[in-house]
């Protein structure tokens, strides 16, 4: 039985992959049964097709649309965006108080929804006395807030990536991994795991053809 002291006299590198070991043993990736394959394959087209579509849309727009439009519903449009920012910073503020992994989510949305208030603001203001006013709240508040909230979740999202690919989870990673690695480089949870799944599924069926073939041919 190993103790301590055979611990301590391991090496940094040997000790992690025991307790990757050990990790594979008590912990099996629950990833397995996900059809991840499958499920990224399907995201990958339809982010095709919308991109293919929303670009025939955009052109549509610009040859198609009056450089003006008056709307009846001006006052609820805005009211009804500044509420439902309201809520996102809301619910952004409630995850970090209780530390939920959705506040991923909420920080994408909250900053998703500044990034729009910018852009409507400056563009509808656009070429009005109020122009300097939106160009300084996007500048000095609404953009700097929003590199602030998605700088916060690609910090999350990566700290998770790196737990989630680990087969040991966050122990398995060294702290100069973790400095190293960037997010982008970090493959998506199960998909190595399916992926080798998959190839072994496919070379038991060969292996089945071949030794089918063979009995047959002894005959």
């Amino acid at each position: 039985m190993i103790n301590q002291s055979d611990l301590r006299d391991m090496s940094p590198a040997e000790r992690r992959a025991l307790a990757r070991a050990l990790a594979t043993i008590d912990c099996p990736d629950p990833m397995l049964g996900l059809y991840i394959s499958r499920r990224r394959r399907v995201g990958i087209l339809f982010s095709i097709i919308a991109c293919l579509s929303l670009a025939a849309w955009i052109i549509v727009l610009v040859l198609t649309l009056h450089r003006s439009f008056h709307t009846h519903y001006w006052r609820g449009a805005w009211v009804g965006f500044d509420i439902i920012e309201f809520m996102a910073f809301a619910a952004t503020g409630w995850a970090f108080w209780r530390g939920r992994q959705i506040v991923i989510a909420f920080l994408l949305i909250t900053g998703t929804l500044l990034c729009c208030d910018a852009w409507f603001d400056v563009i509808l203001d656009s070429g009005t006395r109020d122009i300097w006013g939106s160009v300084a709240s996007a500048v000095f508040i609404e953009l700097p807030l929003a590199f602030l909230m998605f700088n916060a979740a690609r910090r999350l999202i990566r700290i998770s990536a790196l737990a989630a690919v680990s087969v040991s989870g966050p122990s398995a990673w060294s702290a100069e991994d973790r400095q190293q690695v960037a997010i982008w480089k970090i493959p998506l949870a199960g998909v190595e795991v399916a992926a080798r799944e998959e190839r072994a599924r496919r070379r038991g069926e060969t292996t089945d053809r071949s030794s089918g073939k063979s009995h047959s041919e002894q005959w």
